[in-house]
């Protein structure tokens, strides 16, 4: 499972879900700066604030890494 901790004003929130949307990846969107519940996963997740914080299976990568990401992802 494939989750993405963002904001709507967060270009490389943007930018990794367009990536995932390119590479036909499904995944859940959490709007942290509305969702209290999903902001505070997230924190505890990652131990900080800044998004996008991206959960693939478990593996927690912060911010649009693509080469961690494609590893998660297997691509």
């Amino acid at each position: 499972m494939v989750k993405i901790y963002s904001t709507p004003t967060c270009p490389y929130c943007e930018m990794t879900k367009e990536y995932f949307k390119e590479k036909g990846v499904n995944y859940e969107d959490y709007d942290v700066s509305v969702d209290d519940k999903a902001r505070e996963e997230m924190i505890a997740k990652s131990q900080q604030m800044g998004v996008p914080v991206i959960d693939i299976d478990g593996k927690i990568i912060i911010g649009f890494n693509q080469p961690e990401i494609d590893k998660a992802l297997g691509l």
